[in-house]
């Protein structure tokens, strides 16, 4: 019998700060942030818009397109969208990404496709974040079970992951993550979803099936951002939230998951009815 040798005390212990770091930020974040969902108004929407601009600028420093005229025409159009869905203006708010994107285009100078990319990416995120927590009737509740499903999905791969090891989902791409780690986040996610059918947010068979599908959506965005990263050779985003790396890296997740959560609301409950087009079946 052959046993496999322990990880070095050096890597247990870089691990062990890694994990005590993301415990501590967490515990940080989350409750800001489920502050200002609750808040709501010009509160969660500065929120979300600071949040993207913040996203978009580390893209640009991942994808080598970096230049202090790109940064300030994202802050500016980022800015002016943010505004404007304040003020309940989604069409001029639309039309000022697209504005924004073509003339990204037209005047970057280094990789402006994929700067152009970054600002819709961080645009769609705003779009989406603002118009579930719009709705004026289950807003918060459809904004929390987005951030729920997200954040359990995130933790629950983490654990699973780390704790039960296997075959690995997509080497090429995120060397760590594993299949026990993503089922472990998505059975997390149906937890979710039984939490609340159980006090009465929604039905059973409706809220398991949109947790399902946005649990494997905000995975597929955590992949996503990570080919990313990959194409270009860099590990972190950032270093601004300990234990996490930078906005994307804690946010891609989130940013899948929000905008398709948005897209099915606005499907079924209109523009000035997402959260229930999300929450009531």
């Amino acid at each position: 019998m052959t046993l496999e040798p322990s990880p070095p005390a050096t890597e247990t212990g870089r691990e062990s700060r890694n994990l005590l770091m993301r415990i501590v930020a967490g515990a940080v974040l989350a409750p800001l942030t489920l502050v200002a969902a609750y808040v709501g108004g010009w509160l969660w929407d500065l929120l979300a818009t600071v949040a993207t601009i913040g996203m978009f600028a580390e893209w640009l420093v991942v994808v080598r397109a970096y230049r202090r005229r790109s940064v300030a025409a994202g802050v500016v159009i980022l800015a002016m969208t943010g505004i404007m869905l304040m003020a309940g203006l989604i069409g001029p708010a639309v039309l000022i990404v697209i504005a924004g994107l073509v003339g990204l285009v037209l005047r970057a100078h280094v990789n402006r496709g994929w700067a152009a990319l970054g600002l819709l990416y961080a645009a769609a995120a705003l779009i989406a974040s603002i118009l579930v927590r719009a709705d004026p009737h289950v807003g918060f509740l459809a904004l929390v079970f987005v951030l729920l499903v997200v954040w359990v999905t995130d933790i629950g791969g983490y654990f699973a992951g780390r704790g039960i090891g296997g075959p690995k989902l997509w080497v090429r791409v995120s060397p760590k993550k594993t299949w026990a780690g993503a089922i472990g986040g998505f059975a997390g996610s149906l937890a979710v979803a039984a939490g609340f059918a159980a006090t009465g947010a929604g039905r059973l068979g409706p809220l398991v099936a949109v947790a399902a599908l946005l649990s494997v959506v905000s995975q597929l965005g955590d992949l996503f951002e990570s080919a990313v990263k990959r194409r270009f050779g860099v590990k972190d985003s950032s270093n601004i939230i300990p234990g996490h790396g930078g906005l994307l890296d804690r946010l891609d997740g989130f940013v899948a998951a929000i905008v398709m959560a948005a897209a099915i609301g606005v499907i079924r409950g209109g523009l000035d009815g997402v959260g229930r087009g999300l929450m009531i079946w």
